[in-house]
This record gives C-alpha cells, sequence and structure tokens, in this order.
C-alpha cells in the first residue's frame, strides 16, 4: 500500500490540516496524485501543502469552511478549474462537543451539526454533480461507529454521524436505481483514533480530553481512506471496536448500546479516579 500509485487521480479532501486529512493527502501526494486540500486555517494548509508537494503531489490549497454552501461550491469550481476533474472527494471535516446533553450550549450543538452533517451534505451535492458530468468518481464520507451505535455525552455528534451514514445509504440507492455503477459512495465508520480531535472538541464532560477506548492508530484509518480511492465499499468499519460493535448491533441491540453507555460514561465522566459531574 505504501507505493501505491494516483497519478491520474485528483483528489479533494475537506479537513486536510491534520488528522485523517493531513495523512491522507501525504499518502495521495506521494502516489503522485493532485492534491485539492480543504481548511479553515490558511497557514496550516500552506504548511501541508509544502509537505505535499515535497512527497510528490500536485497540490492547490483552498481556505474553506464547509459549513458554507458557497465556499465548498467555490471549492469544487477550483478543482476542476484547475485539474480538470474530481476522481475522489474525501469529506472528513468534523467537530464535536462532549458532554450532558442539556449542559452543552445548543450553539456548540448547532456548530457540530452544521459542520459534520450539513457540510458533508454540502461536500456531497457538489461532488455527485461534478462525477455525474464526468461519469465516475468516488465519495469516502467520514462517519464513526456512533453512527451506527449511539454513545452518551456525544448526542449532537452521534445525531451528524447517524445522519452521514443514513446519506450514504440513500445516495448508493438512488445510484443503485439509475443503474450508475461507475459513481461510488463510501461511508467509514472508525472506532475511537488517537488523534487530536478530543483536544479541539469543545469539553463539558471531563477536565481531561479522552476518547472511548481502546484508542487505535490513526494511520489505519489514513489507509482505509487511500484503499477506498481505488477499491471502493459501500460501508467500511475500522479498528477492531468498531468492527465488533457495529457486527454486534445488528443482532443484540441492547446489549451493544448499554456496553457503550457504561464505556462512554468512563472515558468522558470520570476524571483521576473521582466522578464528575
Amino acid at each position: 500500500m505504501e507505493n501505491a500509485r494516483y497519478d491520474n487521480l485528483t483528489v479533494v479532501i475537506t479537513g486536510a490540516t491534520s488528522a485523517f486529512g493531513r495523512g491522507s493527502a501525504l499518502r495521495f501526494a506521494a502516489g503522485g496524485a493532485a492534491v485539492v486540500l480543504a481548511g479553515r486555517s490558511e497557514h496550516l494548509l500552506v504548511e501541508i501543502a509544502k509537505e505535499c508537494e515535497a512527497a510528490g503531489g500536485r497540490v492547490l490549497a483552498i481556505p474553506t469552511d464547509v459549513t458554507e454552501e458557497r465556499e465548498v461550491e467555490q471549492l469544487a469550481q477550483s478543482a476542476v478549474r484547475e485539474f480538470g476533474r474530481i476522481d475522489v472527494w474525501v469529506n472528513n471535516a468534523g467537530s464535536g462537543a462532549i458532554g450532558s446533553f442539556a449542559d452543552v450550549p445548543l450553539e456548540d450543538h448547532v456548530r457540530v451539526i452544521r459542520t459534520d452533517l450539513l457540510g458533508t451534505i454540502f461536500g456531497c451535492y457538489f461532488a455527485i454533480r461534478q462525477f455525474r458530468r464526468q461519469g465516475t468518481g468516488v465519495l469516502i464520507n467520514v462517519a464513526s461507529v456512533v453512527g451506527k451505535v449511539p454513545a452518551p455525552y456525544l448526542a449532537s455528534y452521534v445525531a451528524a454521524k447517524h445522519g452521514v451514514v443514513g446519506l450514504g445509504a440513500a445516495l448508493r440507492q438512488e445510484l443503485q436505481e439509475a443503474k450508475v455503477s461507475t459513481i461510488h459512495v463510501c461511508t467509514l465508520m472508525p472506532a475511537t483514533f488517537d488523534t487530536p480531535v478530543f483536544e479541539h472538541a469543545a469539553q463539558y464532560a471531563s477536565a481531561d480530553e479522552t476518547g472511548i477506548p481502546p484508542l487505535n492508530d490513526s494511520q489505519d484509518i489514513v489507509e482505509a481512506i487511500v484503499g477506498l480511492a481505488t477499491d471502493p465499499q459501500d460501508e467500511l468499519s475500522v479498528g477492531s471496536a468498531a468492527k465488533v460493535s457495529v457486527f454486534a448491533h445488528q443482532f443484540f441491540p441492547g446489549l451493544v448500546e448499554s456496553y457503550m453507555a457504561k464505556e462512554t460514561h468512563k472515558a468522558e465522566r470520570q476524571s483521576a479516579g473521582r466522578e464528575v459531574v
């Protein structure tokens, strides 16, 4: 996988400045792809753009707030204007708010929904329209295991990721009924990975930023993203906990949700051995 080539691909990645986005951008660039980097921080985009160029990729960096429809449309237009087409679109931008539902300010819940769900809808819309013009394309939506198996203290994030999972399924149904086999919609469902996401999330639950154990290596999701670009799958759980949870939830939803609730409670409501209320 490390030596895979992507010379003929143009790849758009939102949330490209950290974690999965940054890692997959570097992998695609190292394989010779044209990478279109989108993120809110212009100076971080400049940094990752330089790294991607050094890795061997052709690069276009576009400051983009995925919650703004017009900015996502401009992202798609800029990619096509620069490279002629879009072969892969990765909806990776995300945010979170951790805490009891009623304790998290409503504006934080709204921000999560706007970024994680509405931002993904905007990306899907402009990507699919371009794919239909071309006749081909791979859309990769980064969801979460909690898009299948809910967890407490992450209510708006869970709602958004359930929406992303459902959106992907609905788009695949449309393509199936239209008998379109050259456009693919992939939904990634990672377990908890060792990334800065919990440091950046709005925290109302614990004095410590943490995730639901066990924490997995973020490189696994990077490899999953680049793998889907050339070998698309409808839904892909990444991390042993995600695979077991999603599979078991089909047969024992009550048991799995009870376990998830207890594990999340321990991770997000306890700090240094004391209960946080």
